[in-house]
């Protein structure tokens, strides 16, 4: 059985950075995801994140989950779980404009770390840009250039869940599977409680927990701009019996107004092979479909997108 892509980032600035990009390579294309150690994320600033997130989940959010958990559990067969997720989240935005300050019940402390943390993952997910450039023989900074709507800024934003104990783990899911809509997805996850999985070649694989990585996967606006080179999968995650999961998934987007498309250079390389498959789209329209669409195939979407009118101020990259 072929194990899980891990990446060291420390290969890569030495002899065997050949090595770590043939990895990095056959996780793009044919698992859709990896997994980062030596990141340049601080240990310290992780180790206090989780701490702040663990302590303000059974702060804040622990009592209306148990209040769900009970309602949906006593509903039994009556409810449709299969619509449901075991889960309890809240959601951070950080570009354009930051919604920090406004999420409500978030100390000082807690602020000044997720601050930080999303300053840190910023910096990773454009060097991962530019690596996957590199793999893919397009110009230094093309994938983060595609990424940048109107006013210079891709979108960027956390999603901070919590995954309790669930005593029927049969009757509901942890999260539905799903593939991811936007770029590239940075996830810090519990590194003693598993529960999230890939689906690779008709099964589903478990996302191994390594204390101070980085989770990293492919989302469908990066399927499209490398003509289908990289691939977005389906993945979920699994109620567990035991434990609270931690999960922090933070989404580096395009900008609300960036024109999504295969890059010419790729469609170029494959054009003798096969046709272009994938549509030009505003990276808006594809998110309004996929709100309602989030736990269906992405092909349809993709067809969907076809017959769409690109209405977008942003200049489209040509390299």
């Amino acid at each position: 059985m072929e194990s899980f892509p891990v990446i060291n980032m420390e290969l890569l600035a030495g002899e065997r950075r050949p090595e770590a990009m043939a990895v990095l390579r056959d996780a793009c294309e044919n698992w859709g995801f990896f997994e980062l150690l030596n990141h340049g994320i601080s240990h310290e600033l992780l180790d206090a994140v989780e701490k702040m997130t663990k302590a303000h989940y059974r702060r804040n959010r622990e009592q209306r989950f148990q209040e769900f958990a009970a309602k949906t559990l006593a509903a039994g067969e009556k409810v449709s779980t299969g619509e449901l997720d075991w889960e309890s989240t809240f959601f951070v935005r950080h570009l354009p404009v930051s919604s920090l300050a406004d999420v409500p019940d978030l100390d000082g402390d807690y602020r000044a770390a997720m601050r930080e943390f999303a300053g840190e993952l910023e910096k990773l997910a454009e060097r991962l840009l530019n690596l996957l450039c590199e793999d893919l023989g397009l110009d230094e900074g093309y994938l983060r250039e595609a990424f940048r709507g109107s006013d210079g800024r891709p979108t960027f934003g956390t999603k901070v869940s919590s995954y309790p104990p669930c005593p029927r783990p049969e009757l509901i899911s942890g999260l539905r599977q799903h593939t991811d809509a936007g770029g590239i997805i940075l996830l810090f996850q519990d590194d003693q409680v598993s529960g999230l999985q890939l689906l690779k070649d008709g099964r589903w694989v478990d996302v191994p927990p390594l204390r101070h990585s980085i989770v990293v996967n492919i989302g469908d606006q990066l399927e499209v701009m490398t003509n289908g080179r990289y691939k977005s999968v389906m993945h979920r995650v699994v109620a567990q019996t035991d434990g609270n999961r931690m999960s922090i998934a933070s989404f580096y987007n395009p900008g609300s107004d960036a024109v999504i498309f295969p890059a010419p250079k790729l469609v170029a390389k494959e054009k003798i092979k096969k046709k272009e498959i994938y549509p030009k789209f505003v990276f808006e329209d594809y998110m309004k479909l996929y709100v309602r669409q989030k736990f269906q195939a992405k092909e349809p979407r993709f067809e969907a997108m076809k017959g769409m009118a690109i209405v977008s101020s942003q200049p489209i990259p040509t390299a």
